[in-house]
């Protein structure tokens, strides 16, 4: 059995570097590769990031709470400097807690938190 033709290997390359950085303008604040319209890609990006918020917000109410007004333009910073990680959004959580101040995350132990909206709900 012979490998794909020459051209074809040529071209898997190149739509694999074009997802990379494409990719890298999503989600890690990366150039607009050429193509696509800077625009479009910057509203994405910032979809992507505020579901990325969302998710710790609701792993999390603590830190919310804890956070207080401050904690959208808190994640916000953190997640433009720190790639999800590959653990997951609970692992994003905590590397999250770690960056804030001492005095806003005591108490918090990475663990799952239930709101109390959801615990009454849910007895």
């Amino acid at each position: 059995m012979t490998g794909p033709p020459a051209e074809l290997s040529g071209a898997r390359r190149r739509l694999v570097r074009a997802q990379i950085e494409l990719l890298t303008a999503l989600v890690a604040a990366g150039p607009v590769p050429a193509g696509f319209d800077p625009v479009r890609v910057a509203v994405q990006a910032d979809a992507l990031q505020a579901k990325r918020r969302d998710v710790v917000a609701r792993l999390h109410p603590d830190l919310v709470e804890a956070a207080g007004a401050e904690f959208r333009s808190r994640f916000d910073a953190y997640a433009r400097t720190h790639p999800r990680p590959a653990a997951g959004a609970r692992a994003d959580a905590a590397a999250f807690a770690r960056t804030l101040p001492v005095a806003v995350t005591t108490g918090f132990d990475g663990r799952r938190r239930r709101s109390s909206r959801w615990r009454n709900r849910h007895r």
